[in-house]
């Protein structure tokens, strides 16, 4: 996408991740090279044999940085040299972090980590992996849909800390680049449910959800989404990262309308055939989902959802950008289809 790619170095945080993944895929087979953060030396074997099962054999063309978002240490080295910045890491609370502020504070604070570090390294863009979770969830049914970029979730209403964290964070990160940002430019990138193949057993929450289906989960919640193949969402990084119509602004990553998770089983059944024979098209009653809710924690993050209508169009991306995405249900298939071939399922 760029003459002189060959001598330009991107930084890719959160290297571990399976979107920042793709994105170092995408930079790697255009000739950048790239540095990506890991929080431990031990990772980095994992890393390189994900991107040699995603078609790239990265070499000395890719290098490490040990940096952590809850921690200064390392950050300047991190973005030393680079022209780009690729921001997709984010703390994850796990274990007893239950707080709100162990979702937000951890977000906010490693956005703002990054931004001064890309600043001061004299970075000209970063593209900030957000997330749909800071458009379209806390609003009432008579917000107008699809959501678009114009759209803020609105933190008032019914929101899970992780949601607000995402909210919250690419907010600090927008009024940095206002108050402090020095010229630096700052694109957003909000996915919805990302699906597409896997590189390995290190995958997300969205890939959770078909690899559950594919396990025998006992039924479907009343949740919809819009989706969108992982593939998509880093070539969609790339315009980000080059065009100039993509400073300063936010781009929804999202194909066609959403999904019913019924409606996702029933394409895996038609698709699959025998591969997906433990796939239920049962839909559990949303008082009994209520109900467990109170004792499952996955499940009462669930409970605001169910019902919502969570509609959002990439409609900008493809106008502004050129951008081409997939159809959701090539993503939703991929993705599927990956974890029957690495035996994940």
């Amino acid at each position: 996408m760029t003459t002189d790619s060959k001598d330009t170095l991107v930084l890719v945080t959160g290297g571990t991740g399976f979107i920042a993944q793709y994105c170092m895929l995408a930079l790697l087979k255009d000739g950048y090279r790239v540095r990506t953060t890991i929080r431990s030396a031990g990772r980095e074997d994992e890393v390189r044999a994900h991107l040699k099962a995603g078609g790239v054999d990265a070499g000395d063309q890719l290098s490490f940085a040990i940096a952590d978002l809850d921690h200064d240490k390392g950050w300047a080295e991190a973005a030393a040299g680079c022209t780009y910045v690729m921001h997709g890491a984010s703390p994850t609370p796990s274990g007893d972090q239950t707080r709100e502020e162990d979702w937000i504070e951890p977000a906010v604070n490693g956005n703002l980590r990054v931004l001064r570090a890309a600043r001061d390294a004299g970075v000209s863009r970063v593209v900030l992996t957000s997330a749909f979770g800071a458009i379209g969830v806390g609003h009432g049914p008579d917000h107008r849909r699809p959501f678009d970029e114009t759209d803020w979730s609105n933190l008032e209403g019914n929101v899970a800390p992780y949601q607000k964290s995402k909210t919250l964070s690419e907010r600090a990160a927008w009024e940095f680049i206002a108050r402090e940002g020095k010229g630096m430019e700052l694109s957003a990138v909000n996915p919805v449910a990302v699906y597409g193949p896997v590189l390995g057993a290190d995958y997300s929450h969205s890939i959770r959800l078909i690899a559950n289906m594919m396990k025998g989960q006992p039924g479907c919640v009343n949740v919809n989404s819009c989706c969108v193949d992982v593939r998509d969402v880093a070539d969609l990084h790339m315009r980000c990262m080059t065009d100039p119509a993509a400073a300063g602004e936010r781009f929804l990553a999202t194909v066609g309308d959403s999904l019913w998770m019924v409606e996702v089983a029933e394409l895996l059944r038609q698709r699959l055939g025998a591969a997906a024979a433990k796939v239920s098209t049962d839909v559990w009653p949303d008082e009994q989902v209520r109900i467990a809710g109170e004792t499952n924690a996955q499940l009462k993050a669930v409970v605001p959802l169910l019902n919502y209508d969570m509609n959002a169009t990439g409609e900008k991306a493809e106008r502004l950008l050129g951008w081409a995405p997939r159809s959701r249900e090539e993503a939703i298939v991929a993705c599927a289809e990956s974890l029957v071939r690495l035996q994940l399922v």
